[in-house]
């Protein structure tokens, strides 16, 4: 079946790799019990990663109609006679406020209820937290009906077969739609060949016959001036900006064929340069230099954690180079705003800590890079640690050691140091207190 692009915004985008089935709908029913029943909802909703369920309720919501889903069935009922154009409406203002990342609009979010029943969405990507606004109807009936994480068997089962059941319906409403199509094109055929007959009898008139041939001619040269047969041979709007007189004198050949040649060689000579300065910069670089290169590029086309970790374990640097690169990534040229900038990268980060032992090698990043930081940025370590310590990136415990060794060593550096007063909140505080 054919597929779209999630979200209004990339419907153009060619390469956008978030799809979903298009959306297909049957009427069903008569007068007061005639209902809208959606076909692929399911699929729909295994696409945007949320239940069906939801949708079918903000159906409901939005059209103040009743609305049903069936969990074992998988059947999506709306009351009323709607149009597809007009629910694929209200789906896309669906998934503008339930499914897309607020920030960076990646529909790869997992929907999180807070102990206080609000409702937000954490985007895997850019790892923002959208709100969503609690004053919607579906937000409260989201809160009260959580996604279920796990489904019994059974119940998977029915859901296969029932949408085995709706996608041969709507392979049946493709093939209808095919040959609508080609039943089409057959009147377009036999309206030409009308048209030509025409044509030849109006030339047989002009040249003499009887008057019997002159009525046939007039006949069929009405034929010749039906407005279908017309715009299908004949298109005025494609001779526009057409150039019809051309200088055909040897001169003019001749400077033609000397511009093309003078721009296709400046195209080669530029694309053999480019390419050059590439395998240049590429042999300088380094494996730690490759390395981050390639978390920028993977960062910058929103990549998400598990991609970066993937990036990350399949390099052949040291552990400790891995960190390090990772930081040099994400942070270069950090300053005013460090603290915020690694909150915002928490999830990326988390992907370099696959194992307790891992959390020294980040502590040992952060302290390295800092080092070569600014002072502004150097101000912020004890908010950076916090941030790390409250999104589980890091333990108290590692903390702690890290920084009770680098000061029994004798050699902490100002990384250290600055990191003092959030350790010694850390010893100190009771846990009403964190």
């Amino acid at each position: 079946m054919a597929l779209q692009n999630i979200g209004a915004l990339n419907k153009d985008d060619a390469f956008y790799r978030y799809k979903m089935p298009k959306m297909l709908t049957k009427i069903e029913g008569h007068g007061n019990g005639i209902k809208t029943n959606i076909v692929n909802m399911v699929g729909i909703a295994k696409a945007l990663a949320r239940p069906a369920s939801y949708t079918t309720k903000y159906f409901g919501c939005a059209l103040g109609a009743q609305s049903t889903f069936d969990d074992k069935t998988g059947v999506c009922i709306v009351n009323g006679a709607h149009d597809t154009a007009k629910l694929a409406g209200l789906l896309e203002n669906f998934i503008n406020k339930y499914v897309q990342c607020y920030k960076c609009g990646n529909p790869e979010t997992e929907v999180v209820i807070s102990k206080k029943q609000t409702l937000s969405l954490k985007c895997a990507a850019c790892g923002f937290i959208s709100d969503v606004n609690m004053s919607d109807k579906l937000a409260k009936f989201i809160v009260n009906n959580p996604p279920e994480l796990k489904k019994g068997g059974k119940d998977k089962k029915a859901m296969r077969r029932a949408e085995k059941e709706r996608l041969k319906e709507g392979q049946a409403a493709d093939e209808e739609m095919k040959k609508l199509k080609k039943d089409g094109k057959k009147k377009g055929a036999s309206s030409k060949d009308s048209t030509a007959k025409g044509v030849a009898a109006k030339k047989n008139a002009t040249a003499g016959g009887s008057d019997e041939e002159h009525a046939t001619s007039s006949t069929y040269s009405q034929a010749v001036d039906f407005p279908a047969a017309a715009d299908d041979d004949y298109d005025d709007d494609d001779d526009d900006g057409v150039e019809w007189q051309t200088d055909t004198s040897a001169e003019a050949a001749r400077k033609r064929m000397e511009e093309q040649l003078n721009a296709a060689t400046a195209e080669m000579v530029m694309l053999a340069t480019e390419e050059t300065e590439k395998k240049k910069q590429h042999a300088k670089m380094s494996p730690y230099d490759e390395l981050v290169e390639e978390i920028k590029a993977n960062v910058g086309n929103a990549a998400t954690p598990a991609q970066i970790k993937a990036v990350l374990s399949s390099s052949t640097l040291p552990a400790k180079d891995v960190t390090d690169a990772l930081f040099e990534a994400l942070f270069h040229g950090a300053g005013k705003g460090f603290a915020k900038d690694v909150k915002k990268n928490n999830d990326y980060l988390a992907a370099a800590v696959p194992d307790e032992g891992a959390q020294m090698l980040l502590l040992q990043a952060i302290e390295a890079f800092c080092g070569k930081c600014s002072a502004e940025a150097l101000k912020e370590v004890p908010v950076v640690l916090k941030c790390l310590y409250d999104g589980d990136v890091l333990e108290e415990e590692a903390i702690v050691q890290w920084y009770d060794e680098a000061v029994a060593a004798g050699k902490a550096s100002q990384v250290v140091k600055n990191a003092r007063p959030f350790v010694v909140w850390l010893q100190v505080a009771e846990p009403d207190e964190e």
